[in-house]
């Protein structure tokens, strides 16, 4: 086994002794690093920019999109991961489609506002019913997707960070609903941007502080068997 593959387990079996390190082990991996997280916000700024300067949407939309291709090109070129490139085109080809079919620039982030939407709801109702989506992070690094539920603190603690991935999403359609009911393309923009990575990296922060305050186990210690100290006595003993 060479250093990077002893390294590497190392680093694996670390992540697994708790909630808190493998919760912060999956949100480095779901983030793709600085360079990922510049990545999806470069296709709204290039659109926003060149909206509120020429107010040429066919130009807009084919600067948006052209620079997620370019930004594909050069990862494919490096023969790195596409995944964050690929999500940030779909997302700037989504807006585009919806864009042009009105004719109308701020039915770019129609989509955007949607989505926020109907993604803080999917998670309040997972937290509601008491299987919040954070704790499938844990299923899979555990490689039981629903184990985590037989643990109480685990549970409570991954509806806590849940929380923190919904308010993101919450404040975004707060503020850029009203924006956009009243066509305004360019606080739209500059309100995506600001309350996209920004905030995003914020959130993380937060979960991040959450979970280096605490030492959740993956697993239940085993109840102690009979006579065994810490054991508790039976009824009538």
């Amino acid at each position: 086994m060479t250093e990077a593959d002893a390294f590497a387990k190392s680093t694996d079996e670390q992540a697994r002794q708790t909630v808190e390190a493998a919760v912060r082990t999956q949100l480095s991996k779901a983030l793709g690093g600085v360079r990922g997280t510049v990545e999806s916000a470069v296709p709204t700024i290039a659109f926003t920019l060149s909206w509120l300067i020429t107010h040429d949407l066919r130009l807009s939309v084919g600067l948006g999109v052209g620079s997620a291709v370019l930004l594909l090109v050069v990862r494919l070129a490096q023969r790195s991961t596409v995944q964050f490139v690929l999500n940030s085109l779909f997302g700037i080809g989504i807006a585009a489609f919806f864009a042009l079919r009105t004719g109308k620039a701020e039915d770019a982030f129609l989509p955007g506002i949607l989505y926020n939407a109907g993604y803080a709801a999917a998670m309040i109702f997972s937290i509601v019913v008491r299987w919040p989506v954070v704790g499938f992070i844990i299923g899979s690094v555990t490689g039981d997707p629903t184990a985590w539920r037989s643990n109480p603190a685990v549970v409570r603690l991954c509806s806590r960070l849940t929380w923190l991935l919904v308010l993101p999403c919450l404040l975004r359609v707060v503020v850029q609903y009203p924006l956009y009911l009243a066509g305004m393309v360019g606080w739209l923009g500059t309100a995506k941007i600001a309350l996209g990575w920004p905030l995003q990296v914020a959130s993380f922060g937060a979960m991040i502080w959450l979970l280096a305050r605490g030492r959740t186990p993956l697993e239940q210690p085993a109840a102690p068997a009979d006579g065994e100290p810490g054991a508790r006595p039976a009824p009538g003993d």
